[in-house]
């Protein structure tokens, strides 16, 4: 079931979604060699709780952090750790911040100091197919024209989109419907109306898309130890177009 969100509810989403945008920008300046996953943990909780917020993933299904801390190999859901970052790596944070009642999501993948100019290209194909993405989420088009604008971009950059983890619905919950398919076939799928809240998040691999499960049941990441990389947006559709609740 689709819940098409109110004006009010999407003012709450947006100011959730903002404080997102602002953690986001502090954990930038924080990314440097000999840092751990676990100090932007508490950091995160720390600047939450001093702007009236919560991380609404923590306890979600029983889990236990307030950020998914995702380094090189790791596709999503990875665990803070007290282990450094290296010079070269790349770490993907991603949060759902909890802001008077109104849910945001976003992830960012960040460099750790110098990156290799491959990883860079990487970084830079898949914050690009999100934006191209987006230009798709119209009032009128399908939710095939997102998984296609994904797609169509990163194959013919040679990188391969995951297929086992998805973009969604978001409003009283973190995940409600519909599923948002990173991939697919232009003009198929559900047709996005006014008001539909929605993330949009690809993850894209260096290597093949396919991705195992750590023992923890939480941790995916790439089957080959290539890099995987992710950007997300909470996004509303409108009349005039889609509105990033989450932008930096």
């Amino acid at each position: 079931m689709i819940n098409l969100k109110s004006e009010r509810e999407i003012e709450l989403m947006h100011e959730a979604g903002k404080l997102l945008a602002a953690t986001h920008r502090e954990i930038a300046k924080m990314i440097k060699p000999g840092i751990t996953t676990a100090d932007i943990e508490e950091f995160v909780e720390k600047y939450l709780a001093e702007h009236g917020a919560t991380a609404e993933q923590k306890g979600y299904q029983g889990y236990k952090y307030a950020t998914c801390a995702s380094v090189n190999d790791e596709i999503c859901h990875g665990f803070p750790t007290k282990k450094p970052l290296k010079e070269g790596d790349i770490v993907t944070i991603d949060m759902v911040v909890n802001l008077n009642g109104g849910l945001a999501d976003s992830a960012w993948t960040y460099p750790v100091g110098e990156v290799s100019n491959e990883t860079a290209r990487l970084l830079e194909v898949t914050k690009n197919s999100l934006y191209k993405a987006i230009e798709q989420a119209q009032a009128g088009n399908r939710l095939g024209d997102i998984g296609h604008a994904i797609q169509s971009y990163v194959e013919g950059e040679k990188y391969s989109v995951v297929r086992d983890f998805t973009g969604h619905g978001i409003g009283k919950t973190i995940h409600e419907d519909p599923t948002v398919l990173h991939y697919g076939k232009p003009g198929k799928g559900m047709r996005l109306k006014e008001g539909m809240v929605i993330t949009i998040e690809p993850m894209v691999n260096a290597g093949t898309w396919h991705s195992k499960m750590d023992q923890n049941g939480w941790t995916a990441r790439t089957v080959d130890g290539k890099l995987s990389a992710q950007y997300e947006h909470t996004i509303v559709i409108t009349k005039e177009g889609p509105k990033i609740l989450t932008e930096q």
